[in-house]
């Protein structure tokens, strides 16, 4: 008899499989290979790839649920700044996982109950629950952008620069041309330091445009 399957177990496998294949070849052909059943035993389940990234999308924010809600939320400043510190290295532990992991829709309404606390801490700072979407929003767009750009420098979590982004090379083509050659030390040297720096220009950015200013900017 065929083993039974459910959609969080192909998510699971598909998000052991990552690492190994990429997003290119993550398809259900590869994931019911690894759950030693036939290819259409999965269309029950998803209908295509999309699907499935929906749902293993859904299971990357139910595995970092805990890290999110443990954030310090003594100020909302600490509160997104430690969120965006989280889902960076969570997507940065699966290779294309900014991929994977942008331009999904949740499925289910496992999120809905961890997502109103974050929202609950941005609408006690202050903020209109439209404006702490937006923030949160916003917070999350820079990260999986930025994340998107560290996965190209180096495609395998924790392995070694990508021989495109060598940095002494690209500045031998440059010469003669030196704010290009400064632009690529800030966008491909030290990506932690970029990433603070980046994020702590959005966080200002979010406090100057979308916190009534009544409470003088502090969120308290």
């Amino acid at each position: 008899m065929a083993p039974r399957i459910d959609r969080a177990q192909v998510a699971g496998t598909a998000l052991r499989l990552l690492n190994e294949v990429g997003l290119e070849g993550l398809t259900l052909r590869r994931i019911a290979k690894e759950l030693d059943v036939q290819a259409p035993a999965l269309y029950w389940h998803f209908k295509n790839k999309q699907e499935l990234l929906d749902e293993v999308a859904t299971e990357m924010f139910r595995r970092m649920t805990g890290s999110l809600t443990a954030v310090d939320t003594a100020t909302w400043q600490e509160f997104l700044t430690g969120a965006a510190r989280v889902l960076r290295g969570f997507l940065l532990g699966y290779r294309d996982g900014a991929k994977v992991f942008g331009g999904t829709r949740f499925t289910g309404l496992d999120y809905a109950a961890p997502l109103e606390s974050m929202m609950r801490v941005l609408v006690d700072a202050g903020f209109t629950p439209g404006a702490a979407a937006r923030a949160w929003f916003t917070v999350n767009a820079y990260t999986m952008g930025y994340v998107m750009e560290e996965q190209s420098i180096h495609p395998i979590p924790g392995g070694e620069r990508d021989p495109a982004y060598d940095l002494a090379e690209r500045e031998l083509r440059l010469t003669g041309y030196p704010l290009a050659v400064e632009a690529g030390r800030g966008f491909f040297g030290d990506l932690d330091a970029g990433f603070e720096d980046g994020l702590r220009a959005v966080i200002t950015g979010i406090g100057a445009t979308l916190l009534p200013p009544t409470d003088g900017g502090d969120g308290r």
